[in-house]
């Protein structure tokens, strides 16, 4: 039972990550209908940011331990970065594109994707050499519960992706905002005419769905402070466990999203202690395809009948 409980509190840990990563897929998909490819690429800069930021403030020098208000500090600026840089894709890689045809969009993704993780191994930016990201968030244990080690960065890490979904959940079926950004989902062109202004609506979904990456970057950071490459495979697969979570739970359904990261993370860490864990990654992605057979809208996704 204690091997149990420990085991799920990290799938709990890690798969609230992944749900913060999934979320800024699904809400790309569900406004503009493609699969923004170099979301992924945005976690990776909110993770190397939040290192660059914090070794800049002076705090990776050996047993340094922040305050909250500089880990804070960090963890806004590292948003605000990653924020930016969405703004910027969306407007400069995307936008041009809006009324072309899937496939031409698709490319660009990937080659938005490409360029983020080669500019990141410039020696003027991040570099080629794996980094030790410095303990923002102490890794003390906080209590024991039925022989399970609480530790302080799980409880912070997973209370934190808690909180943030739960403002996304509010903002948008709680705000005149969010209504907004699903109207637009649902048809642009019909928002328009009601005087919303789709553009910034858009622009915006970019914006909050890469300060959702950027915090999951941040904490992942604190959670395996051990930094690879910016191209190195590991945050490639990452992302793609990101991209299974979406689909798993319903591409375009943010609580679908949600759950997916969850339930990626719990299967991953379960698998991995009862199975065996050289094959953690074959569990995601069986679960990915026997979704697909079964039920390809996703878990949450909604059946589209077409009329004809």
């Amino acid at each position: 039972m204690t091997k149990f409980l420990q085991t799920l509190m990290d799938g709990v840990a890690v798969g609230s990550l992944y749900a913060l990563i999934a979320l800024g897929y699904t809400m790309v998909y569900g406004t503009l209908q493609f699969i923004n490819f170099a979301h992924s690429d945005i976690f990776v800069l909110g993770a190397w940011t939040s290192y660059t930021l914090a070794v800049a403030l002076g705090y990776a020098a050996a047993g340094a331990h922040p305050p909250l208000a500089a880990g804070l500090l960090i963890l806004f600026g590292a948003m605000a970065l990653c924020g930016t840089a969405g703004f910027t894709i969306e407007r400069l890689a995307y936008r041009p594109l809006r009324k072309a045809p899937r496939l031409n969009v698709l490319i660009t993704a990937i080659g938005v994707s490409l360029f983020l993780q080669n500019v990141g191994q410039l020696k003027w930016f991040f570099g080629t050499q794996p980094q030790r990201m410095p303990s923002l968030i102490d890794d003390a244990i906080l209590t024991r519960v039925a022989g399970v080690q609480v530790h302080l960065v799980d409880v912070v890490g997973a209370g934190t992706a808690f909180l943030l979904m739960l403002l996304l959940e509010w903002l948008i079926f709680r705000t005149r905002l969010g209504r907004a950004m699903r109207a637009v989902s649902h048809d642009t062109r019909v928002a328009a005419l009601m005087g919303i202004n789709v553009d910034a609506v858009i622009s915006f979904t970019f914006v909050l769905g890469s300060t959702l990456a950027a915090a999951a970057g941040f904490l992942y950071a604190n959670k395996y402070p051990g930094l690879n490459q910016p191209a190195h495979a590991t945050w490639i697969l990452l992302g793609l466990k990101a991209f299974v979570a979406a689909v798993v739970g319903g591409i375009g359904n943010v609580r679908g999203a949600m759950f997916g990261g969850l339930l990626i993370g719990l299967l991953e860490f379960f698998g991995a202690f009862y199975l065996s864990p050289n094959l953690k990654d074959v569990y995601v992605f069986s679960l990915l395809i026997l979704v697909l057979l079964f039920r390809p809208t996703g878990l949450f996704g909604k059946r589209l009948i077409e009329k004809v």
